[in-house]
């Protein structure tokens, strides 16, 4: 695991986000690891577009509240993780 320099913050794409929603790079793993730990943040009413991710994912929230919903499923209400299976697509919000 690589521990990176503090880099700008980045405001992440309309074509992937709706609203306003910006992330910090924390840490990058190094190949073949495709682990990676970014602090993103979603203003009031943000949200991803539906997506996935092949070998899954955790949310981890430090703050506020998340909405998460798979394709198909009802809307979960995390506080503290969130963990996202391999494949169905979901988005947080």
């Amino acid at each position: 695991m690589e521990l990176l320099k503090k880099q700008p913050t980045m405001k992440l794409p309309p074509e992937w986000f709706t609203g306003d929603a910006r992330a910090d790079v924390i840490a990058r793993g190094e190949q073949p690891s495709r682990a990676r730990a970014n602090a993103v943040r979603f203003a009031p009413g943000a949200r991803t577009a539906w997506h996935s991710h092949g070998l899954g994912q955790t949310l981890y929230l430090v703050e506020g509240i998340a909405l998460v919903q798979s394709r198909g499923g009802g809307i979960l209400e995390a506080r503290a993780a969130a963990p996202a299976p391999p494949d169905p697509p979901h988005h947080p919000r």
